[in-house]
């Protein structure tokens, strides 16, 4: 999922080269996986794509728009084309090479993608409550402030946006379930 940890950050997180070893064994065994946020870049550096700090963090309601591809793939068929998708994250990364795009945003070209038949990354989240929205806004104010960022905002356009985007998540995730 997430955490305030980068992917390029393995020297100071050492852990993370386990995380990315049981992801290239998952890969190589043809395992389901679902990455997201940070687990999406995990995900992307496993395949061998950079991870970097974007231009600028996203964080808050953005607009997501699903590719073409996007519309014939077995999570996302059914979907609407573009949804205001809820992010929370400052790194990127480059689509892996064989990857195929399935989202984009206006900040951040590669917001998910699909690595064969059963790996799956995306930067956005699908799986929020308002709950865990409140305690985000609560924790990371700091991280808020810095980026210029009003939470009472984020949560505000919560009560707008997160029945929809749960709608759709509840949707894309029984598709995975269907594949474990």
């Amino acid at each position: 999922m997430g955490g305030p940890q980068s992917v390029y950050e393995q020297d100071k997180h050492p852990w993370l080269r386990d995380e990315l070893r049981l992801i290239e064994d998952a890969l190589k065994r043809t395992k389901p996986i679902l990455g997201v946020c940070f687990g999406s870049q995990l995900l992307a550096a496993a395949l061998g794509a950079n991870v970097y700090a974007g231009m600028t963090k996203e964080i808050g309601w953005n607009r997501v728009t699903l590719t073409d591809f996007a519309a014939k793939d077995p999570l996302f068929s059914g979907e609407p084309s573009s949804f205001i998708g809820f992010h929370w994250h400052g790194d990127i990364f480059d689509l892996p090479r064989g990857g195929a795009l399935l989202a984009s945003s206006a900040l951040t070209a590669h917001q998910a993608f699909r690595y064969g038949a059963n790996a799956y990354g995306t930067l956005f989240h699908l799986e929020f409550t308002m709950l865990q929205i409140d305690k985000m806004v609560e924790t990371f104010a700091d991280e808020l402030r810095t980026a210029g960022l009003n939470g009472s905002a984020i949560k505000l356009n919560a009560h707008t946006h997160l029945s929809i985007l749960q709608k759709i998540g509840r949707e894309v995730f029984a598709r995975w379930v269907t594949m474990l």
